[in-house]
């Protein structure tokens, strides 16, 4: 039996929610192609952002660990791949569209620079008279400029739902990024966005304690954490690693069905019957229940209070700040030291943003060689 693509769109539609950004309601490509004969779009989106040079840098760049730091941590790559098996878990249970969902996941992070939200922060210091620097705006740059794949035009030519995605990804630091996009986005880009919120909480504490960063007698002053532990029968003061896989596990458990819950009544509720409903909708549906929501919230401050701001993170974070400041300085300063293919972005980009570009492309171990060849 051959399965072809408009036997994929018309299942689709078929099983799809009403308010599922469907395929074959795409606001296509900004270069018209031709489509797969057996792939709808969201899945031929995936596809290619999957073979992106971008994606692959995702395995040397920071999450909240150094990629020196142990094998075990989370990388960017991981976080993402955690992000994508959050969101689908979501998506299915609403009757969202999964491919869609998983591209617009698998892409949310490619603009991040080395050393996470480190690199970020400092590229955007560096850039303030010349435009800034924002990681989901830099994943649009990569996905329609940066990366060249194509003879007839730059960029990955993705649909406009998954570049919706991107543009309309919330954060709150980032640093006043206007995307050119209007609306709340489809109900699959509010998922990810939640599911970004949901991985990195569960996976930043399970770093943590693996680190002993995090003391599990710590975890007593979490409500949720001390909760989900007396039901799974565990002891805090005789933690074991099978304790904190049990207790992490129940966690993602937890806010995973909070959200399909959260969402699903905030739907019903809205009165939206289509995608379009859902971009005009005045607040976002992809939410948690009150509980939930408050336990997360007490949760990332518990993890910003003891773990992001512990002084051996920070001592690392510090080590970031002088490399891309030196390594910025040191590239403006004399470019003919760049690639050549750097240098010949000068012209149309200028020179700030084409070192920017540059080094938020590096994985965090190519940006230290870069400076040890620079600053031996």
């Amino acid at each position: 039996m051959l399965i072809g693509r408009e036997r994929l769109l018309e299942e689709e539609s078929k099983r799809l929610a009403p308010y599922a950004q469907k395929a074959r309601d795409t606001r296509g490509r900004k270069h018209p192609e031709p489509e797969s004969p057996y792939r709808t779009p969201y899945q031929k989106d995936r596809d290619r952002i999957l073979h992106t040079t971008a994606f692959r840098r995702l395995e040397y760049k920071t999450q909240v660990f150094p990629n020196w730091a142990g094998d075990y941590y989370r990388t960017r790559l991981t976080h993402t791949l955690e992000v994508v098996q959050v969101a689908r878990s979501i998506a299915r249970a609403l009757g969202l569209n999964e491919d869609l969902t998983e591209a617009i996941a698998l892409s949310h992070d490619l603009g991040h620079p080395p050393f996470g939200h480190t690199g970020e922060k400092v590229l955007n210091q560096l850039m303030r008279d010349h435009g800034g620097f924002e990681h989901n705006a830099q994943a649009l740059r990569i996905l329609t400029q940066l990366e060249v794949r194509y003879p007839g035009f730059k960029g990955l030519n993705l649909t406009h739902e998954v570049l919706e995605g991107i543009a309309t990804h919330e954060a709150a630091y980032a640093p006043g990024f206007k995307p050119e996009y209007e609306g709340r986005g489809t109900l699959e880009a509010q998922v990810v966005d939640l599911s970004d919120a949901i991985a990195y909480a569960a996976h930043d504490l399970d770093d943590g304690l693996r680190s002993g960063l995090l003391r599990p007698e710590e975890l007593n002053g979490v409500t949720l954490l001390q909760e989900l532990a007396r039901e799974e029968g565990l002891d805090l003061q005789r933690f074991t690693e099978l304790s904190r896989r049990i207790l992490v596990r129940q966690l993602l458990g937890f806010l995973i069905t909070a959200a399909i819950e959260a969402t699903h009544a905030a739907v019903e509720g809205s009165g939206v019957r289509n995608a379009e409903d859902v971009r005009r909708h005045p607040k976002r549906l992809a939410a948690l229940t009150p509980e939930a929501e408050q336990a997360h919230r007490e949760l990332k401050a518990f993890l910003m209070e003891r773990f992001y701001r512990h002084p051996e993170v920070l001592r690392e974070r510090r080590k970031a700040e002088i490399v891309l400041e030196n390594l910025f300085s040191t590239y403006t300063r004399y470019p003919e030291l760049l690639p050549k293919e750097v240098q010949a972005r000068i012209p149309e980009e200028g020179l700030e943003r084409a070192v920017c570009d540059y080094l938020a492309g590096m994985t965090d171990r190519y940006a230290l060689e870069a400076y040890r060849k620079l600053f031996p």
